[in-house]
């Protein structure tokens, strides 16, 4: 059966030969996999496009190990509740910002990229912590693979721009980049797509130096712009805005907390389950102890119950806080 190829398949195909570097071959590959038909005369075209994103990105994930046996620098391993990337053009604040919301020791500089490799820190947000990481500045005609296997593996990406030096603009060249890597931005109430050919991640904005003459029009002029993202107002070195960024990025990794408690005991508030949104009274029990899926019976619940201490089955969904008390 002929696969019948649209032109634009075609013309797409051309810039996938054409192009240079990795985040350039996934994107055009991701791009003419979802320009295919969907017939048995393209299942076999369709799987080789497949196996050829898959060997890119598994070159980007696991890289060969630097000489010496020293740790690739663009490795870095999650830690945490979630992992939030800081991307962003040169001199936008991020390395500043990484440092106010974390406390680590990193460079900063008044001169374009100042950071050469990814800079993680921890983030306290209330009784989780989140890794943030700093990276090397996103601009147009550095389209760097070791960047772009950095934000795949991403839970969240933070979009830091600065209102003293045209911070739509700034948005708008973020985003076109993500577009050319084939990465899709989500709103928070967007839900992830498994299996999808792109790479879809949630998005918000760092409104940063907030402390700037027009700052604030400038700020306002994004929420206006770009209203499918949160836009949250920052200034690292005035401390402003942090506390919200923070809350931001908790909600943009898409997890929620539950707590657990014995018969007749309080719930232990210090260290909460993180599960991924959506998730059900069946996966808390089983993330606890593999156990728990055989020997579940019940939950009583509270917190999203529509009664304090609700007897709830398997297929319960959780919500962040609730508290769970496990019968077997």
């Amino acid at each position: 059966m002929p696969a019948n190829l649209p032109p634009h398949y075609h013309e797409v195909e051309k810039r996938y030969r054409a192009a240079r570097t990795t985040p350039e071959k996934v994107a055009a590959l991701q791009e003419m996999l979802a320009l295919m038909p969907k017939h048995k005369g393209t299942d076999h075209l369709k799987a080789d496009l497949r196996a050829k994103i898959a060997k890119l990105t598994d070159e980007i994930d696991h890289p060969a190990v630097s000489r010496g046996g020293r740790p690739y620098p663009f490795a870095i391993r999650k830690e945490g509740a979630g992992q939030a990337v800081l991307v962003g053009p040169p001199n936008s604040g991020k390395s500043s910002l990484l440092a106010a919301l974390t406390g680590a020791k990193v460079r900063v500089g008044a001169y374009p990229f100042t950071t050469q490799v990814p800079e993680p820190g921890m983030l306290q947000f209330e009784n989780i912590r989140i890794q943030v990481v700093d990276t090397p500045p996103l601009s147009e005609g550095r389209l760097e693979s070791r960047l772009f296997g950095v934000m795949r593996n991403a839970d969240a990406l933070v979009a830091v721009v600065d209102l003293g030096a045209g911070a739509v603009t700034q948005v708008e060249a973020v985003l076109r980049l993500l577009q050319q890597w084939g990465m899709r931005p989500l709103r928070l109430d967007d839900e992830l797509e498994p299996g999808g050919e792109q790479t879809d991640k949630r998005l918000l904005i760092a409104a940063n130096k907030a402390d700037l003459e027009g700052a604030l029009d400038a700020s306002q002029r994004l929420t206006v712009d770009y209203p499918q993202f949160p836009v949250v107002i920052t200034s690292a070195t005035a401390r402003v805005g942090l506390e919200d960024l923070g809350r931001e990025i908790f909600r943009s990794l898409g997890v929620i907390r539950v707590y657990t408690a014995a018969p007749g005991a309080e719930p232990n508030k210090e260290n909460p389950l993180v599960l991924p949104r959506g998730r059900t009274v069946e996966d808390a029990a089983t993330a606890i102890h593999r156990a728990w899926q055989q020997k579940l019976k019940y939950a009583l619940l509270w917190g999203s119950a529509k009664f304090e201490g609700q007897r709830v089955g398997r297929e319960h969904v959780l919500a962040d806080g609730d508290v769970l008390e496990l019968h077997g």
